[in-house]
């Protein structure tokens, strides 16, 4: 059974850090796209960041470039988002998940497998 967990979201201060951690089990996601999404409440779902296997190819949205930092380690199938410099409106539901095509991509749609999600709230 293919289980994505995330976990660290909390309550910060505007300009804090925040690290959060997703746990990937039940197939080896080594050559799995991953990627962090968010969704803040009454909006759309939207791309944060994405990294490919190897971590040769990494995308972020704009929004987060310069402050957000993706990183995976293969070996614990797990897959990391730091988050810098966090402002008001990174206030979100983030959704780690993985994409089984090996495509970098930033589209949800594409996205085979995700997580319950976890709660960030920046007060400013």
């Amino acid at each position: 059974q293919v289980q994505l967990v995330e976990s660290g979201g909390g309550l910060v201060q505007a300009g804090d850090s925040l690290r959060l951690s997703c746990a990937l089990s039940g197939r080896t996601f080594s050559t799995y796209v991953l990627g962090w999404f968010r969704q803040a409440s009454g909006t759309e779902r939207e791309f944060v960041a994405a990294i490919n296997w190897s971590g040769s190819s990494i995308y972020y949205a704009d929004s987060v470039k310069g402050r957000f930092i993706i990183s995976r380690d293969n070996t614990k199938n797990t897959v990391d988002l730091q988050m810098n410099s966090l402002k008001a409106e990174d206030t979100a539901v983030y959704y780690c998940a993985a994409e089984s095509n090996g495509m970098t991509v930033t589209a949800a749609r594409w996205y085979d497998y995700w997580g319950q999600g976890t709660q960030v709230t920046v007060s400013s």
